[in-house]
């Protein structure tokens, strides 16, 4: 396949989208390019003024505040590759050891999650049966866990609510894991993809018979499952300065290496023989701006790209506009840590649905990480909305800041007003990974590969993790510079 390339032997290029994905893919591209000594014209294009998208860090008087995701796991090295090629590993640090576990909130108290239990099934048995967040019923159903045959049809795509009905039982469902696993997906357990998301508990049942017994097997063999609980927080890392550190860094190299065009919203894609005709809107302007390149690579959430790509390849928008997104939105807020009557000594808490709370989930950023809050000062990010809950977000700001508070004050016991109190909102920012969705992105990347010189990448692919992203993006743009 050949795609033509602008003057002077440079392949002109443009990334779309100028968040981790986008600047990840950018980034990448820059390096390919250097390793391979195959120059490229490079333009990524941002329709906000800031770079980062969901991400981004700010100073609030002395705190230091997260606005989207605020670490990344080391188990997939890809983010920690990254901050070493950017010359930011000795800014990575650890959560802090003395708080490494997490509360789920339970009849309105929290109670900490079993030592060695990780996300649907637990290492150790002795914590499992003294855990008060389960009945003594309960606790005997996962116990017949053991006995419990494999999935028949194995090809079957399984809802995670099925999956753990079917193995653990209802209450281990309603009280353990759906809080825990929705703190990472913010979705409906009935409609997410287990194949999608947690295919290892898939391999369990397979490969063990039980997923109890598999755990307890590799627990054998490491000690992060009984040094750890629910999302086994020793894994989690961030930079010292917040992940601003590495949007900026990332930012830095596409400024000095290439282009980065702020305020540019992509509106129209012409396919061209070959390359791409690409119109923008510009912010604060009336006119358009048009510009031809040789490949493509677009980051943008679905429902976008394929509003994008419906003129011309159709099969690959269908797919595309299927994918289901979730808001929701996030409270900050300081507080001196006298005006709690708990000690919250753990990195965060996790509410089940069943509860009847207005609040996801709450986390203790500043018992996770040092250099997050005052001395004598506790920060807190509370999740609010989601697949469950999305009626809440319909509340204003400050009707959402109110409950929030009055959520804090009857689980925790909080009794002054915070030092500060901010709200993000993040509508239809979280993509729904439902039952078919592995087969829904092997139809979309099977339908975008017809084009040439043209990719995709974001966090519908293969996560939604810091880490997934930028492994999806430098993919992507390894694949982009693939044909000559």
């Amino acid at each position: 396949m050949n795609i033509s390339t602008s003057e002077n032997n440079l392949i002109k290029v443009a990334v779309i989208g100028g968040g981790i994905s986008g600047l990840s893919a950018a980034n990448r591209l820059l390096e390919i390019s250097a390793e391979q000594g195959r120059p490229i014209d490079l333009t990524l294009y941002e329709a906000t003024a800031r770079h980062g998208g969901l991400l981004g860090t700010e100073k609030v008087g002395e705190y230091l505040v997260e606005q989207g995701g605020d670490m990344f796991v080391t188990n997939k090295p890809w983010a920690v590759d990254l901050c070493k090629r950017l010359g930011l590993e000795d800014q990575l640090i650890e959560t802090e050891t003395g708080n490494r576990r997490a509360f789920v909130l339970s009849k309105g108290k929290p109670i900490e999650v079993p030592l060695g239990f990780n996300l649907m099934a637990p290492a150790r048995i002795w914590p499992m049966i003294a855990t008060p967040l389960l009945s003594w019923k309960a606790k005997l159903r996962m116990g017949w866990e053991y006995f419990v045959p494999p999935h028949k049809n194995i090809d079957e795509d399984e809802s995670l609510a099925s999956f753990v009905r079917r193995r653990l039982g209802t209450e281990a469902l309603d009280r353990l894991i759906q809080p825990l696993v929705g703190g990472i997906y913010t979705s409906d357990p009935e409609k997410l993809s287990l194949r999608a998301t947690l295919p290892r508990f898939i391999e369990m049942e397979r490969e063990h018979g039980s997923l109890i017994r598999a755990m307890r097997r590799q627990a054998k063999n490491s000690t992060d499952n009984r040094a750890a609980t629910g999302a086994r927080y020793s894994l989690f890392v961030t930079l010292k300065g917040g992940l601003q550190q590495l949007l900026d860094a990332l930012r830095e190299k596409v400024d000095l290496e290439a282009n980065y065009q702020t305020g540019h919203r992509l509106t129209k894609i012409e396919p061209l023989e070959p390359g791409y005709r690409l119109t923008f809107d510009v912010a604060h302007s009336s006119e358009s701006v048009v510009t031809e390149v040789d490949r493509l690579l677009i980051t943008t959430p679905a429902p976008v790209t394929a509003r994008l790509v419906d003129s011309f390849a159709p099969s690959l928008a269908e797919p595309l506009d299927q994918i289901d997104y979730a808001s929701c939105a996030l409270v900050l807020s300081g507080h001196n840590v006298n005006d709690f009557d708990h000690p919250m000594d753990a990195n965060g808490l996790v509410v089940p649905y069943v509860e009847n709370r207005k609040v996801l989930a709450i986390s203790f950023t500043s018992r996770k990480f040092a250099g997050r809050a005052p001395e004598g000062h506790i920060l807190l990010r509370t999740f609010v909305g989601g697949a469950l809950q999305p009626e809440l977000l319909l509340q204003t700001d400050d009707e959402i800041k109110q409950f929030t508070m009055a959520e804090i004050k009857d689980i925790f016991g909080l009794k002054n007003e915070p030092d500060f109190i901010e709200i993000s909102r993040y509508e239809g920012a979280m993509p729904q990974y439902h039952v078919g969705h592995t087969e829904r992105i092997a139809s979309i990347q099977k339908e975008a590969a017809v084009l040439n010189g043209f990719e995709l990448a974001g966090n519908i692919y293969e996560g939604v993790g810091i880490p997934d992203c930028i492994h999806n993006a430098e993919e992507a743009a390894k694949r982009l510079l693939a044909t000559n």
